[in-house]
């Protein structure tokens, strides 16, 4: 299923500029509801969040993702994004820490934020040995709306597939009949 978390990728990583990144001050943390309603469960899951963002991705982190993916591909893309410095993480309670290796803001017109989030995801052992068609959606990918007071709503798409059309957009295919809402988002510093 593609999901509009494509709009905010293109978005993000072909239009935010560097003085952009400056304006929300780190490290920030948000809190979030998640709820879970995808196929991938068998009934609704819910749980607390938090991300901390503790720098923003330059522009050359940008930059260089966006040429590689054009350039190489996903399976690029992803070695690419690995490489790169942890600027924050994602944590839920009785889970592990993922590092998020990317993160980037954007000025909303009302005076509020778009913040976008990409990482590699988690792939257990089971997981790499036996190749389920989950191994071809390594990126985790949230996407956040907040206002000028830090509050707001968002996406986490968990099993994401990052492709381009022959046209150059840049497409995400979830895994999931549906991203992971993330309701009731408070910046808490």
């Amino acid at each position: 299923m593609r999901t509009i978390l494509a709009a905010a990728l293109a978005c993000v990583v072909t239009t935010a500029v560097l003085a952009e990144q400056s304006a929300l001050p780190t490290p920030v943390k948000f809190t979030a509801f998640a709820v879970d309603t995808s196929t991938m469960t068998t009934r609704a899951q819910t749980s607390t969040v938090d991300i901390v963002i503790n720098n923003w991705s330059p522009d050359a982190d940008r930059d260089r993702l966006l040429k590689v993916f054009r350039d190489k591909g996903q399976d690029a893309l992803l070695s690419e994004l690995q490489k790169l410095p942890k600027v924050g993480y994602i944590t839920t309670p009785g889970s592990l820490r993922y590092d998020l290796h990317f993160a980037r803001q954007r000025p909303e017109p009302e005076g509020g934020r778009m913040i976008f989030l990409m990482t590699d995801r988690y792939i257990g052992s089971w997981e790499a040995r036996n190749q389920p068609r989950t191994i071809d959606y390594p990126f985790m990918l949230i996407q956040l709306h907040v206002d000028k007071s830090g509050n707001g709503e968002g996406k986490a798409s968990i099993y994401t597939k990052i492709t381009e059309t022959k046209d150059g957009t840049i497409e995400l295919e979830n895994f999931a009949n549906q991203p992971v809402a993330l309701n009731q988002v408070k910046m808490v510093r």
